[in-house]
C-alpha cells in the first residue's frame, strides 16, 4: 500500500480532511437572525472547494503509476507564503484591511509567478477594493480596523 503512496495522495487526503474540518468550523459561525446569507457562506464555500479539490487530487494520485514523488520542489515558496500570511495578519492589525491587503496581494502574486508590473499594481488596487465591497458592503461583515492608521477612516471621512 505504501509503495503506491505519492504526493498527490498525501496532498489530496490532507486537503479533503482540512476541507471537512473547515466546513464543520464554518457551520459554527452563527446564522443571520433575519435569514440573510451572512458571513459564514464564504468559509463554508471555501471548505467545500477544499474538500472537492482534495478529492480530485486524491483520485488523480490513485490513477498515477510509478514510484514516490517529492511532496514539493519549492519548500522556500511554502515558507514564504506562510511568512506573508503572518505579515498580512500583523499589517491588518496595525494598518487596517485596505492597506494590509494592498501591500500583500502583489507580493503573493509575485510569489506565484506573476511578474507583470501592471498586473501587480492591479492586484494592489483591485484586491482590497473588491474584497472590501464583497465582505464589508454586501455581506455586512465588520471590517478589521487598524490600530495605528486605517485608510477606511480617511475614505469614510471619520
Amino acid at each position: 500500500m505504501f509503495g503506491r503512496l505519492n504526493s498527490s495522495i498525501i496532498v489530496g487526503t490532507g486537503l479533503a480532511l482540512f476541507g471537512l474540518l473547515a466546513g464543520w468550523f464554518s457551520l459554527q459561525i452563527p446564522a443571520e437572525a433575519d435569514g440573510r446569507i451572512g458571513a459564514r457562506i464564504f468559509p463554508y464555500m471555501g471548505a467545500g472547494a477544499l474538500f472537492l479539490l482534495g478529492g480530485l487530487e486524491l483520485c488523480g494520485g490513485m490513477r498515477k503509476s510509478g514510484g514516490r514523488q517529492a511532496l514539493t520542489d519549492h519548500p522556500m515558496s511554502i515558507l514564504s507564503l506562510l511568512a506573508l500570511a503572518i505579515l498580512y495578519v500583523w499589517l491588518i492589525t496595525k494598518l487596517g484591511y485596505l492597506i494590509g491587503t494592498g501591500l500583500i496581494a502583489p507580493l503573493v502574486m509575485w510569489l506565484f509567478g506573476i511578474r507583470n508590473p501592471f498586473a501587480l499594481l492591479a492586484a494592489a488596487i483591485l484586491c482590497p477594493g473588491l474584497y472590501h465591497y464583497i465582505f464589508f458592503e454586501l455581506l455586512g461583515v465588520f471590517p478589521p480596523y487598524g490600530e495605528w492608521f486605517d485608510l477606511l477612516d480617511v475614505l469614510q471621512g471619520s
